[in-house]
């Protein structure tokens, strides 16, 4: 997000004429990028990591060819797209991390984050695997209670829905994979898309 950030600021000043120092900004841009790939990307996992130096995956990491970081058929996202589908799926669904290494210091376990599940299918989508993204999607829907509404998380032991509700964050994400779905230029392609960086080209 520290790349995204600076990203989406020099796009501002390129696209919008705002003020800005566009030069030193590109700078930190390249630099947070080559650290990331350098450090955040475990080549025995073949896959980017929960944090420098660590083992573990987090469901942010899906994230990555979301925001435009890296290119969708990128073989780092395409390994870590498969790591999280080997790891993090729970019932179908995805979790934010494995709560069992306590990296936040909270305890217990926690259901399958909807957002991250969300998120997932829209990487089916950049990938071209239109099929598992329209299935995905389809289960994730299954969840909504009567009233269409969506909690933060699904509990696939007590099959109900857990965390707060509705929770506004998974109702963004049924918009974004919907329209992801149904547009050949939906909101996944778009922020995917920079005019700076040469795998969009």
């Amino acid at each position: 997000m520290a790349w995204v950030a600076f990203d989406r600021a020099i796009r501002s000043v390129e696209e919008f004429g705002l003020d800005g120092p566009v030069q030193r900004w590109r700078l930190h841009r390249e630099r947070v990028h080559e650290q990331v790939c350098r450090e955040g990307f475990d080549p025995k996992l073949n896959s980017f990591v929960q944090s420098y130096g660590a083992q573990q995956l987090d469901a942010s990491l899906l994230m990555l060819p979301l925001v435009g970081f890296l290119p969708a058929e990128d073989p780092r996202i395409k390994g870590t797209v498969a790591a999280i589908e080997r790891t993090l799926l729970k019932d179908g669904f995805v979790a934010r991390y494995n709560t069992d290494k306590a990296v936040d210091g909270l305890p217990g376990n926690e259901g399958a984050f909807l957002a991250c599940s969300f998120w997932l299918a829209d990487n089916y989508i950049l990938q071209g695997r239109y099929d598992d993204a329209r299935a995905l999607f389809e289960r994730l829907l299954g969840l909504r209670n009567d009233v269409g509404l969506l909690a933060e998380e699904d509990d696939p032991i007590a099959r109900r829905q857990v965390g707060n509700y509705p929770q506004a964050f998974s109702h963004v994400a049924v918009i974004n994979t919907a329209h992801n779905l149904t547009r050949a230029y939906g909101p996944a392609q778009h922020r995917a898309k920079s005019k700076e960086t040469p795998w969009n080209e």
